[in-house]
């Protein structure tokens, strides 16, 4: 099993950010083809005190293959462009094995 995990930084407007996120943004990446599970947290801290991160979202798939399908989807597709729009300098997109 792989997943595709994107972190983001805190935003400039959390609440406008959170809305996008739960209200467009996720539902679309939810409709990504051959998606197990979606699992999406808030990070609220470190060890150390406050963390200049604000959310993680991790994507489950069967294989390396069936994750690049879906990104090249039309819905992992519609999802990219809107991740470029609302949340591009804030994300860094990560490729991962479940072990």
């Amino acid at each position: 099993m792989v997943k595709l995990v994107a972190i983001y930084r805190k935003p400039e407007d959390i609440d406008a950010f959170d809305k996008h996120y739960f209200e467009v943004h996720g539902p679309l990446a939810e409709k990504m083809p051959g998606l197990i599970k979606m699992e999406v947290s808030k990070i609220y801290g470190t060890p150390m005190g406050e963390s200049d991160l604000h959310l993680m979202a991790e994507m489950y798939f069967e294989s390396k293959e069936a994750l690049m399908e879906a990104l090249s989807s039309p819905e992992g597709r519609a999802a990219g462009k809107d991740l470029r729009g609302f949340a591009g300098p804030i994300v860094s997109m990560h490729f991962a094995e479940v072990v």
